[in-house]
């Protein structure tokens, strides 16, 4: 089985990114199931603005759309900047809309029978608010969210330190990533014997 991180960090490589650190605990849980993992940062690559899977030369998005395809399991990763999910987490969305017009051979939503969860790091609280934002977004195109399927870390309320700047709270982080990973895996194997048939017409 395999599983694609999309990191949207503002922060281009190879500045280091909180997110990308929290994302590194539920990647070494996905191995601990047998799980091949791919991890993206977006803010890297030439995402054009659009809603298309191809949005002509010079755009990286085909080479993620593929990775897509491939993968079992999605986990987007995204930093919460004024309460909301990142740019960068909202151009990857957009782009992925493209997957709403696409079918298997069977005539399903190419993400039917894929799961996903979210993941998000910010000093602030409103980290249930990104996540349900992008699990929203996730539910659209096609994805199953497994219940629980998310973590998170952040200090409360108002200006503070990061993720790799301050140990509190990674116990929990970390514990509740391992339980998203769990219940990625196994939903993502019960689809597998029991997937989901294509829309009635």
């Amino acid at each position: 089985m395999r599983a694609l991180v999309i990191n949207c960090t503002l922060k281009p490589s190879p500045q280091p990114s909180n997110t990308e650190a929290l994302a590194g605990t539920v990647i070494a849980a996905l191995q601990g199931h047998g799980v091949d993992v791919d991890l993206v940062r977006a803010v890297d690559l030439n995402l054009r603005p659009g809603v298309e899977t191809d949005m002509g030369e010079g755009d990286d998005w085909p080479d993620v759309h593929e990775k897509l395809l491939a993968a079992r399991i999605l986990v987007i990763a995204s930093p919460t900047w004024v309460g909301r999910p990142s740019s960068v987490a909202q151009r990857v969305l957009e782009r992925m809309d493209a997957m709403l017009s696409e079918t298997d051979d069977e005539g399903r939503p190419v993400a039917y029978n894929r799961v996903a969860g979210t993941l998000v790091t910010g000093n602030e609280d409103g980290a249930h608010h990104v996540i349900s934002e992008i699990n929203g977004a996730l539910g659209d195109i096609g994805y199953t969210v497994p219940g629980q399927a998310w973590t998170y870390w952040h200090l409360g309320p108002g200006p503070g330190p990061d993720y790799l700047d301050d140990e509190r709270g990674h116990d929990w982080a970390a514990s509740t990533g391992r339980a998203m990973a769990s219940n990625l895996v196994h939903v993502a194997e019960a689809l597998d014997h029991h997937p989901v048939p294509a829309p009635p017409s």
